[in-house]
């Protein structure tokens, strides 16, 4: 799972320009080890800052996306995020060999990435600034680049996002977010961010500390 600097660097900044969506130094909060194993209940409707978050389908998901907690043995340390793009799992890690497990979509082919990163800050309810790539390939959100769509239930970022940097504290453009298209779980359907349900992306974002020590392993 180790990946050489060079192509952590070249990864994620030859790929930054395509990304679509769009501090504190603190130790990361780790959850504590949780009994429940799978949370299918955990997608009904919810008020969340004076928005009402419509509940999910969740019958309509394949069970294995719903969120949980697994036997995830790994040699990194608790509080790091590891997203699977090839499997549509992201893996919040506990201690004693454990994860939370969140289904997500991923970026279409072109847009996928890999390497690895930090959640340099994070924010609830954000304002969505596409990237002046994404409008010149779609003019209808161009829009957007400058002043931003502000927060909502149809802002393409969700409900909560994280915004990933690199090591050398560049924003790579890349964010975890959630989003209202419960049905993309699963897929390759994003520009090239990491989407997850809105109710999943604000129970990670509950467990993440933004800092250099919150490092995101993403793995093709």
């Amino acid at each position: 799972m180790r990946i050489r600097t060079s192509m952590i660097a070249f990864g994620l900044l030859a790929t930054a320009a395509l990304a679509g969506c769009s501090t504190t130094s603190e130790s990361p909060e780790v959850a504590r080890i949780e009994t429940t194993r799978i949370f299918t209940d955990s997608y009904g409707s919810v008020t969340d800052a004076g928005y009402a978050l419509p509940a999910i389908p969740i019958t309509r998901v394949d069970k294995k996306f719903h969120r949980q907690i697994v036997d995830y043995p790994t040699q990194e340390k608790p509080g790091t995020i590891v997203v699977n793009t090839r499997e549509r799992f992201l893996y919040y890690v506990l201690p004693n060999g454990k994860a939370v497990r969140y289904g997500i979509g991923v970026g279409k082919q072109g847009f996928s990435w890999s390497g690895e990163a930090y959640v340099a800050w994070k924010q609830a309810w954000p304002t969505w600034h596409p990237p002046k790539e994404m409008a010149e390939r779609k003019p209808d959100v161009a829009r957007y680049v400058e002043d931003g769509m502000g927060p909502g239930l149809s802002n393409p970022l969700g409900a909560r996002a994280m915004y990933l940097f690199n090591e050398k504290g560049q924003d790579t453009l890349f964010r975890l977010h959630g989003t209202p298209e419960w049905a993309s779980i699963g897929t390759a359907a994003s520009s090239g961010c990491i989407r997850l349900i809105n109710q999943d992306v604000i129970d990670l974002y509950n467990r993440v500390r933004p800092g250099r020590n919150t490092k995101v392993v993403v793995i093709q």
